[in-house]
């Protein structure tokens, strides 16, 4: 195994872990997974490239890896991105390529990917839950003024889930763009939507 490559890696799955994800999201438990994935993953492929065998158990070794879930606790879909990230940062950096600098180079563009695809400034307005109404509405022009006015926001698309006349509620998944919206405000909302789904 390149040192090089190993030496990037670990600064890279450091600038992901401690720059990046823990700064917007928090959650402490899903950090130290990234990090022990991505050193497990760079560990056992750098194993499988100085071994002889075949490229098919190294696929297959990804592939039972792709599969892997943290049973603890939901993730949200950005915290998925960020978790198999870190799966392919390992796997590249274990990996011999040639050139060498190629799964380098690879690794950087990941960590940038990254950055800049889930940063707090892009659409940090639109906002996503599911929310329970305490009435029974089954006319869809009125839902919308309903959540317009209930959220202070501009209604992007909503989904019915379930409408209750008995208990005279109605579940609604909706996504909308909030005016005036804050990195800060952008961060607490994803947080928040986790620990409820947690609990």
């Amino acid at each position: 195994m390149n040192l090089l490559s190993l030496g990037i890696d670990l600064v890279a799955i450091a600038v992901l872990a401690f720059g990046i994800y823990f700064l917007r999201y928090r959650r402490r438990e899903v950090m130290v997974a990234m990090i022990g994935l991505n050193v497990a993953v760079l560990a056992v492929s750098a194993a499988l490239a100085s071994a002889s065998v075949g490229l098919g158990l190294g696929l297959g070794l990804f592939g039972v890896l792709s599969i892997i879930r943290l049973r603890s606790s939901e993730l949200s879909h950005s915290e998925v991105a960020y978790y198999f990230v870190s799966l392919a940062m390992g796997l590249l950096a274990g990996l011999a390529f040639d050139p060498t600098w190629l799964g380098q180079l690879l690794i950087g563009l990941l960590v940038a990917v990254m950055f800049l695809a889930d940063h707090p400034a892009l659409f940090r307005g639109y906002r996503h839950q599911v929310l329970t109404l305490d009435r029974a509405i089954t006319d869809e022009k009125e839902l919308q003024t309903e959540l317009a006015a209930l959220l202070g926001a501009q209604i992007k698309q909503f989904t019915v889930q379930r409408v209750d006349q008995v208990r005279d509620t109605t579940v609604v998944d909706v996504r909308y763009r909030v005016r005036d919206a804050s990195p800060l405000a952008r961060d607490t909302a994803a947080v928040n939507a986790d620990d409820a789904l947690t609990h």
